[in-house]
């Protein structure tokens, strides 16, 4: 069963069990409200991952289906508002984002802020409220994705990162088994920290005591569906073997 809103998305609300998947960049979605539906950037652009995560939605989805879980996903872009940040942030809403320009934010009044914050930003987080709050002992496993470069810097090599805070319960194991698998290169807090004040993760999860791992996958290896399943499979078994040995307490 999948129930859609405006802010969010949730496939399978019944599945049992305690983890839920999260994908807080799924959607370039720009709301006809904002903008008439754009921020002022052409299609090329807001297909990138300036935009959204690419790839991201899809392996979410599978990973659901595979880990029985439920799975709640963001539907609108990341430059409408940023649902990993918070509230006082000033990356909330991008301005200049790897190289780009983001004319519909430029001169964003507070007018406009409130809108985006009520209407997408506190309902989609809301709902991640209300769906680990159903669960005993939630378990939360996020999913990204990164791109191979950014702002000219250097090519990124990690297949997979692994991004956590000082809570280490998932991580640990989570490194541990992608690292005995020899054809990947594997970030541990890479392609950044795994702690960011506001975010997701420290909003849902650190004050909570909610057991938690964000994973981040290049997005250059998730971009067609073929390749979001094939990456859900080799996951799913890790994840489960990893979550399983972690005590419900």
């Amino acid at each position: 069963m999948t129930k859609t809103a405006n802010a969010f998305e949730i496939i399978g609300e019944s599945r049992p069990g305690r983890l839920v998947v999260t994908c807080d960049h799924a959607s370039n979605r720009v709301p006809a409200e904002i903008g008439n539906g754009s921020l002022g950037l052409p299609l090329a652009d807001m297909n990138r991952h300036i935009a959204y995560d690419v790839g991201a939605a899809g392996v979410s989805r599978h990973l659901g289906a595979l880990l029985q879980a439920p799975v709640i996903l963001s539907r609108f872009s990341r430059l409408v508002v940023d649902p990993n940040r918070g509230e006082d942030d000033p990356t909330l809403f991008m301005q200049l984002y790897d190289g780009t320009i983001i004319p519909g934010n430029r001169h964003l009044g507070e007018r406009d802020r409130a809108l985006r914050l009520d209407r997408y930003y506190h309902p989609y987080h809301h709902a991640v409220s209300a769906l680990l709050a159903r669960r005993e002992n939630p378990v939360i496993v996020a999913v990204h994705s990164f791109t191979r470069q950014i702002n000219g810097n250097a090519e990124r090599p990690w297949h997979v990162g692994v991004l956590h805070t000082a809570d280490q319960r998932l991580s640990d194991p989570m490194l541990l088994r992608l690292r005995q698998q020899p054809d990947l290169c594997i970030g541990d807090n890479e392609p950044y920290g795994g702690h960011l004040v506001g975010d997701s993760i420290d909003r849902h999860a650190t004050p909570l005591g909610h057991a938690n791992v964000l994973i981040e996958l290049r997005n250059d290896l998730i971009r067609t569906g073929a390749q979001q399943e094939n990456w859900a499979a080799r996951l799913a078994p890790i994840i489960a073997d990893v979550v399983s040995a972690e005590p419900a307490e």
